[in-house]
């Protein structure tokens, strides 16, 4: 059942140089489907009434390639992050004041069950901002998630640009969000790209949200493969592996 205060928002602009491949990160092929069918069709299953995506390495093949699924496509031109890319969808929200989920075109293992389950410690918490994050023994070069003593989130630092003391945290962030509308485009728009990278970090909207006095919070995801990123061929074959023993669970 559609919720019409619940829009989704997929971020599906990037290249995917990893992959060795011309073709366009989200439109590798996942058991005979392209990758960012699996999160369109996860995000209508959770009751989206609308879902935006954001478009920019081989935008008309993307569009193409995912023609009939009901999307609406906002083109991100210059690949400046994820921060840029959701102020780019500012103007295909306006007006809309429920809760946008943000989701990765490259994160296909997701359930509906977890994106469910964001929802509500989203709407329970009574939170402007909720972050997916999961723990991870080794972190590497992932996003850290930074709490205060009460558990609410503070900010995200990339690894890049992170202490040794926030390097030590095992909290990191997933690129999964959910945020109200309109504060989530207050936010973005003041994201500045004064990092390692050069780049407008969506990651921002947590310190940016609190210095507004709002409510961010985080959902723990407990299976870590839900959330993984497909960046390489390796990848890719994991996520088969797993499609295949959860559905072999299933029967």
């Amino acid at each position: 059942m559609k919720d019409k205060n619940l829009r989704a928002l997929i971020l599906a602009a990037g290249k995917g140089t990893r992959m060795k491949s011309d073709l366009a990160k989200v439109l590798h092929p996942l058991r005979g489907r392209p990758l960012l069918t699996y999160v369109a069709g996860a995000a209508r299953a959770a009751g989206c009434e609308k879902l935006t995506v954001i478009v920019g390495h081989q935008a008309d093949a993307v569009r193409s390639a995912v023609a009939g699924e009901d999307l609406e496509f906002v083109e991100q031109k210059g690949l400046l992050g994820t921060g840029h890319a959701v102020m780019q969808a500012r103007e295909a929200f306006e007006g809309f004041t429920g809760t946008v989920l943000i989701l990765c075109g490259d994160v296909p293992l997701l359930s509906v069950e977890t994106i469910g389950a964001l929802l509500h410690r989203h709407r329970e918490s009574e939170a402007d901002v909720t972050v997916m994050t999961v723990v991870l023994e080794a972190p590497g070069s992932y996003g850290r998630v930074i709490k205060d003593e009460d558990g609410e989130v503070l900010r995200i630092v990339e690894a890049k640009d992170a202490s040794d003391e926030e390097k030590r945290v095992c909290e990191i962030n997933t690129g999964i969000y959910c945020a109200e509308s309109p504060p989530l485009f207050e936010a973005v728009v003041q994201i500045g790209n004064h990092n390692a990278q050069g780049e407008y970090y969506l990651t921002d909207i947590i310190e940016i949200s609190r210095r507004q006095g709002r409510r961010v919070v985080s959902f723990i995801v407990s299976d870590p493969m839900e959330v993984m990123g497909i960046n390489t061929p390796d990848e890719l074959d994991r996520a088969a592996r797993y499609l295949e023993d959860r559905q072999d669970g299933q029967d």
